[in-house]
């Protein structure tokens, strides 16, 4: 965005008609900012101001002889220019923590779900969380005896998190082999990331040949076929809290076509990874307001995400907010940039 100056007027008037959009969502008139305004200005003078204003490109008239409203370029100027971004107190610091911990085998797994459910109470839009499944590092891989002729395949990541699959079990194996090929495979593909995994699948099954018996070698390879069905799943596991939030205070045809565009898109999970990718310009909390948010673009939604890290500072997901332009930007940005942070030290 070009550098835009406001004097102090300029600025008292433009806050006014962005703070009127983001608590009612109505086009906000020059007698009513005048009457709100710290100092005494007459409604025609407001008038002039607003002129300004529009010519900047930072509000609009939706109707004829209307009020005035924010374009995305006036929120965006607004969020980087006169937004005071509060911080948490800390019975809200409190209630996160406690909200988002998890304990268990399952503890990330159901923070992850927590986080999305927190950020959606929050505000009036969707939690979002998603995991990046590519970059998911093995910490461990086990057969574990189910019945005769079946196994559980467990897959643990180094994020803690848990994948299980049913195999079946070459006939006449021993007990001792299901212990056998967990050590070898544990082995060779601890610590790698999926995509590594996948370049060394080949040789892997190639040296299991002179290293294992015929049985054992079989019950391997299906170790490395779950551990690859597992990375083909996707770009990452989504979770979705608060798709209510986003159908409430609906008046106009065009928020509804709005919110069925942005609905279809976390549906489908259009370009997910995308979201990934914008985090990775710089540190902290992300924020992309309606035109300028390429991924829901054409729902015209606002989007706030920071990423959250591993031990090592590898981004392994994203969490935030979707939602309306007409966002609480001053509570979710300290929020989301706090919930963040729990999480992150959880994968530790």
């Amino acid at each position: 965005m070009d550098a835009i100056e406001l004097d102090e007027r300029s600025q008292d008037i433009f806050r006014q008609i962005v703070e009127a959009y983001l608590a009612s969502g109505e086009p906000i008139g020059s007698r009513s900012i005048s009457r709100a305004l710290p100092h005494k200005l007459s409604p025609a003078s407001v008038r002039n101001v607003m002129s300004d204003l529009e010519q900047l490109g930072l509000i609009y008239a939706p109707h004829v002889s209307a009020g005035r409203l924010p374009t995305d370029r006036g929120l965006r100027f607004f969020v980087d220019a006169l937004l005071t971004v509060g911080e948490l107190t800390p019975d809200e610091r409190v209630g996160i923590d406690q909200q988002v911990s998890g304990s268990g085998s399952d503890a990330v797994d159901a923070a992850l779900t927590k986080a999305s459910m927190v950020l959606s109470g929050l505000s009036s839009g969707a939690g979002v969380v998603l995991t990046n499944t590519a970059d998911l590092r093995l910490k461990h891989i086990e057969f574990v005896s189910l019945d005769p002729g079946k196994a559980i395949v467990v897959l643990v990541g180094e994020d803690g998190s848990v994948e299980n699959r049913i195999v079946n079990l070459p006939a006449g194996l021993p007990q001792s082999a299901l212990q056998e090929a967990s050590n070898y495979l544990n082995a060779h593909i601890r610590g790698r990331t999926v995509g590594e995994a996948h370049s060394i699948i080949e040789q892997l099954a190639v040296d299991a040949r002179a290293a294992l018996d015929s049985l054992t070698q079989k019950l391997v390879e299906q170790g490395i076929a779950t551990w690859s069905e597992a990375s083909n799943k996707g770009p990452g596991t989504l979770i979705v809290h608060g798709r209510g939030n986003l159908l409430q205070n609906l008046e106009v045809r065009s928020d509804v076509e709005r919110v069925r565009q942005l609905l279809d898109d976390l549906e489908t999970k259009r370009d997910l990874m995308q979201l990934l990718s914008l985090t990775e310009e710089g540190e902290g909390v992300r924020i992309f307001i309606g035109s300028e948010n390429k991924l829901f673009s054409l729902s015209g939604s606002s989007l706030i995400i920071s990423p959250y890290r591993d031990n090592q500072q590898r981004t392994v997901g994203v969490l935030g907010i979707i939602g309306p332009t007409r966002l609480n930007y001053a509570k979710i940005i300290p929020a989301v940039d706090y919930t963040a942070q729990v999480v992150s030290k959880l994968m530790k």
